[in-house]
């Protein structure tokens, strides 16, 4: 049975653990992770990428051990920053409401598994798969020192994934791509005085910019999510007030829906530049592709049926931002994302989460492993 009180005070014992990143140090919170998780019996093992970078992985064998379910939150948190008005690691409840940083991003969540999974042993439930749970680092920053590597160099395996990281009771089963990159145009110098003379970089940018955002690009609708996006997110170039500018450099995001491609975005960017500038250069900087999983698919299906049951009213929805979810697409395994903590108080001053969200998130997660059968 869930035990509220033993939920809350996990999530304030984590709270109190520094995780922010950056700088970045998962250690001591991936350590409570690891011994809460080993005196329950389960198998732990870490792993660290870079110096106090640590990542926990668990298993809880099932009783066919044919498939195995994957639940992963993250341990890491933003920078609390200067606006709080209580401390930040000191968790303080009011009412219903739990402050502190990581309260909804992503302790919460965390907290509210390992209740869960307490839950699971303490009953004696033998799943009929293996159950992975890993706590990850570097989330806040790209995942390249958590997540990434696990999967990459096949540390993790898994028949299906459920991603903690949602808020009230969300169900994410699609996203949009990103594809971040730089542009840089080239232009001629000049005097200042004679503008003539030369070719003004910053007047092309300028040009593309505009011509970029004016465009309706096709794409195939999602019900789930608003159309694609462009935002220019920096722009700087030239050396002097007095000087034409030879040069301009702008860094652009897109976010782009299931069916649309990378490449097609690419290929209509260059093409717009090209009516502007004779002399330019494009370099990607990352992309993540675009994520759907059915709404049939059990994961989806069985987790609705765990909050009906629950009297909880399931969100399906669609992520506008980038999670860690697209990551599984890469290695084949189906994956959702879910959570309980509270809407808009994510990377928040004063973030809280509803410590009634988190118990019932708990014992929606129980409900869920218990129900779960692969196809």
């Amino acid at each position: 049975m869930v035990n509220k009180k033993r939920l809350t005070k996990i999530l304030q014992k984590l709270i109190s653990l520094d995780s922010q990143n950056p700088p970045g140090d998962e250690e001591r919170v991936a350590e409570f992770v690891g011994k809460y998780l080993k005196n329950l019996g389960l198998k732990i093992k870490t792993y660290t990428f870079c110096h106090k970078r640590v990542n926990v992985l668990a298993t809880l064998p099932g009783r066919k051990r044919l498939k195995s379910l994957l639940i992963t939150p993250h341990l890491d948190t933003v920078p609390a920053g200067m606006s709080w008005k209580t401390p930040a690691l000191k968790a303080r409840i009011a009412g219903n409401r739990i402050y502190g940083l990581g309260a909804t991003d992503c302790k919460g969540n965390l907290a509210s598994a390992l209740e869960a999974i307490s839950v699971i042993v303490e009953d004696g439930i033998k799943l009929d798969y293996d159950l992975i749970f890993a706590a990850t680092a570097d989330e806040e920053s790209g995942s390249t020192l958590g997540l990434i590597p696990l999967l990459e160099r096949r540390i993790l395996k898994a028949d299906a994934a459920v991603v903690l990281d949602a808020d009230d009771f969300e169900i994410v089963i699609t996203q949009k791509g990103l594809m971040h990159l730089s542009v840089r145009v080239a232009g001629l110098k000049a005097h200042g005085a004679y503008p003539w003379l030369g070719v003004n970089a910053i007047e092309i940018a300028a040009r593309i910019i505009i011509d970029l955002k004016n465009q309706h690009p096709r794409y195939v609708k999602n019900k789930y999510l608003h159309g694609p996006t462009v935002n220019v997110g920096t722009i700087k170039g030239g050396d002097k007030v007095n000087v034409v500018s030879d040069w301009c450099e702008f860094e652009l995001d897109f976010r782009f829906l299931p069916g649309t491609s990378e490449r097609a975005i690419l290929r209509s960017l260059r093409a717009t530049i090209a009516k502007h500038a004779k002399n330019y250069k494009v370099e990607i900087q990352g992309i993540q592709n675009p994520y759907h999983i059915d709404a049939c698919h059990p994961l989806v299906s069985s987790l609705v049926s765990a909050m009906k049951s629950l009297g909880i009213k399931p969100r399906i929805s669609g992520s506008e931002g980038a999670t860690v979810i697209t990551f599984f697409k890469a290695m084949n395994i189906p994956a959702i994302a879910t959570g309980f903590g509270t809407e808009g108080c994510a990377h928040i001053a004063d973030e809280y989460a509803c410590l009634d969200n988190l118990y019932n998130g708990a014992k929606v997660l129980v409900e869920f492993l218990k129900e779960y059968h692969f196809r």
